[in-house]
């Protein structure tokens, strides 16, 4: 990683490390609160664990071992909590506090030199010592209620803790009964549970058969403050029954309950009388940390940057059309004034182009947010399937705009459970072919020009090409005559509903979806392509812009149309003699440099009138994505300019080929090229001229 790099990432922990220490900080505030109160919401504690793993996965991320180790302690601690292995105690809730002062203290020493360490031997001995403590006594109240040990068995550690906290409360347990539709019984049971938490906790919803083939039974555990006959009348539902769990007869020797035992007298008088607990960081450090924010970042709501980017692309218009007017002015008028017009023009221009370039650079993000998104997905794909499976990830510093790498995230995580799915084998034929029993997954990306590409490579079985071949001949997709090249057949999976599986499961085979996955591509003016090697693996590879925003575009004439093309896509532009035009299979080709360029003519695409002087001089924009070219044959280039791209909206979203529209000034309004769904068009038709 660069130095630069390094630092944008060591920025990017910071941002983020911060906020999760103020949101630790404010749910130990709301945990002392309800200290106070007598009542510990539960919520609050799992929010606070989920805080202390967010820390620490992220620390562990960059490397930084310390702050990781403490908040592993921290979130052992407030795991046993949660779970009621220990109970919440002033002595507990300072030594939290300590350790997110401690943590605070790592990270802002972090800001300054990435090396920064502190002596937590002591914060982490009263870690130690809190986790060494008694049992919840409360353990056993669980035998004092008449509920069926089916359901009691199969409660989770965290639940059976949740109904210990209810009964030492002295709440009532209801059983809550529900059948529901298969069709519709998602959204009623999330009708109910949101009731159901109204009137007191939800403890467990637990799947149970329903009383038809069509229904399915839940059984919900809920403790209340409320009468059963409170609780039924305020759900009122049909398909609800309610009953009540009874407690059995106290035995001698049984637990009396308490009306708060989480936090007990004894361990409140042990803080009121002096158990003070002294800073263990402050001898190593005597210097309190600085409340002032040590991140130097502000984050900012997506919309806000795209408003402020809408701002920035009038203004790039507005700048195009005072130039203009300039020019015009100095060739007509010579004098000083249209010099000096000239002269704040062109000042007007750099200042706008930093101004643009600043709003874009806060707009990317590195690509790793995205990735390790599918780190998650591989890990639980995986296992779902029996299969063994790393993940590779390099490039992840790698940027793009954020917008296109949130629309970005379905299309690559169907790869990916794909490539899990269908392209790895299990283990036993892992081994019986002779390779590792782990499977890997390498997700690189990189920049090239002012694109990024992505690969997502398996070393799984790969593609084999005589089996697509066949299902696209059973589909009626192309003749069983034609003779298509590996990377023609590879084209076939992305044909709408092209699947090599024989059942569909959830995930599918090979080509379910992959249209999908296309068109998501393109919308984003991207290009996906296929590599395989039968036995040996599958690579895909994505090819993206950097951004969608502002973009420098060619602007080109066909037809009497005028168009934009992304400029990131073009190659180089070329006068063409139409006699140089040979046809090779129905489809138009030039010569270029010892390689075949296939072309498309704008007009023929967009349905157009032909200029009655098409013949006489033709242009050519050579456009290309990833390793395809093609070029697209115009009556004129008129060279280039920067535009905004607004979106047609949904009402013109099937219309191929267009990206979006742009303002040329002057009221003129013109369409921008889909890049690459023209070349998808383009070469697809190939395949489908051998049908």
């Amino acid at each position: 990683m660069s130095d630069h790099s390094s630092s944008r990432a060591i920025h990017e922990f910071l941002a983020e490390a911060e906020e999760i220490i103020e949101n630790l900080n404010r749910g130990l505030v709301s945990m002392g609160e309800q200290v106070e109160s007598g009542e510990i919401d539960p919520d609050t504690v799992n929010a606070i664990f989920r805080e202390a793993h967010s820390i620490k996965g992220l620390s562990g991320m960059f490397g930084f071992d310390d702050i990781s180790q403490l908040s592993h302690q921290m979130e052992n601690l407030l795991d046993s909590l949660r779970l009621g292995k220990l109970s919440l105690s002033r002595q507990m809730l300072e030594v939290l506090f300590q350790g997110v002062e401690t943590l605070a203290r790592l990270v802002s020493g972090k800001a300054d030199d990435d090396a920064f360490q502190l002596d937590l031997g002591p914060v982490m001995a009263l870690i130690e010592n809190l986790l060494e403590g008694e049992p919840d006594p409360a353990a056993d109240l669980l035998d004092g209620i008449d509920l069926d040990s089916s359901l009691l068995n199969v409660l989770t550690e965290y639940e059976e803790h949740r109904l210990r906290e209810n009964l030492s409360r002295g709440r009532r347990l209801l059983l809550v009964k529900a059948n529901f539709s298969l069709a519709s019984f998602d959204q009623e049971l999330a009708e109910l549970t949101d009731a159901l938490k109204k009137t007191g906790e939800l403890i467990s919803t637990l799947p149970s058969p329903g009383d038809a083939d069509d229904r399915i039974g839940f059984q919900l555990l809920v403790g209340t403050d409320r009468e059963l006959s409170e609780v039924s009348a305020a759900i009122d539902r049909d398909s609800v029954k309610f009953e009540e769990v009874h407690r059995k007869p106290p035995s001698s020797g049984a637990h009396p309950t308490t009306a708060n035992p989480t936090v007990t007298n004894a361990e409140v008088e042990d803080v009121a009388t002096g158990s003070e607990l002294t800073d263990p960081v402050a001898g190593a450090d005597e210097q309190a940390a600085s409340l002032r924010s040590f991140s130097r970042t502000v984050r900012v709501d997506i919309e806000k940057l795209d408003n402020l980017m809408n701002i920035v692309g009038e203004l790039v218009l507005s700048k195009g059309a005072i130039q203009r007017i300039a020019e015009e002015i100095k060739d007509k008028v010579s004098n000083d004034l249209a010099a000096d017009l000239h002269k704040a023009t062109r000042g007007l221009e750099r200042r706008l182009d930093e101004l643009q370039a600043g709003v874009m650079e806060v707009r990317m993000v590195p690509i790793s947010q995205l990735f390790d998104k599918m780190t998650r997905i591989v890990r639980r794909v995986a296992n779902e399937h029996g299969k063994s499976v790393s993940l590779d990830i390099r490039g992840a510093e790698t940027e793009l705009d954020k917008l296109i790498v949130e629309d970005l995230t379905d299309p690559l995580m169907h790869i990916i459970r794909n490539a899990i799915d269908h392209g790895i084998e299990t283990p036993e034929e892992r081994k019986s072919a002779g390779k590792e029993e782990r499977a890997r997954i390498s997700l690189h990306a990189s920049q090239k020009g002012n694109h990024v590409v992505i690969e997502v490579q398996d070393d799984g079985r790969g593609i084999d090409p005589q089996r697509v071949r066949q299902k696209a001949i059973e589909k009626g997709l192309i003749s069983s005559e034609v003779v298509l090249s590996r990377e023609e057949v590879h084209d076939l999976l992305f044909m709408p509903g092209f699947s090599t599986r024989d059942e569909v499961s959830d995930l599918s085979g090979r080509g379910v979806g992959m249209d999908v996955v296309k068109n998501n591509i393109a919308a984003l003016s991207g290009m996906i392509e296929i590599d395989s090697e039968p036995g040996q693996g599958t690579t895909m590879t994505i090819t993206l812009p950097i951004t969608l925003a502002i973009i420098k575009a060619l602007i080109v004439r066909a037809s009497g149309q005028t168009y934009a093309v992304p400029i990131n896509s073009v190659l180089e532009t070329l006068m063409l003699d139409p006699a140089v035009i040979e046809t090779i299979e129905r489809r138009e080709v030039i010569e270029l440099r010892n390689s075949t360029l296939p072309l498309l003519r704008l007009s023929e695409a967009f349905d157009l009138p032909l200029n009655e002087h098409h013949e006489e001089k033709l242009f050519v924009a050579v456009v290309g994505l990833a390793e395809k070219r093609l070029g697209i044959v115009v009556d004129e280039l008129l060279g280039q300019q920067d535009v905004v791209i607004k979106s047609l909206g949904r009402t013109l979203s099937f219309v191929k080929g267009i990206a979006g529209a742009a303002d040329l000034g002057s009221q003129r309004t013109i369409l921008v090229l889909d890049v690459g769904g023209l070349m998808s068009e383009a070469l697809r038709a190939e395949v489908g001229a051998h049908v």
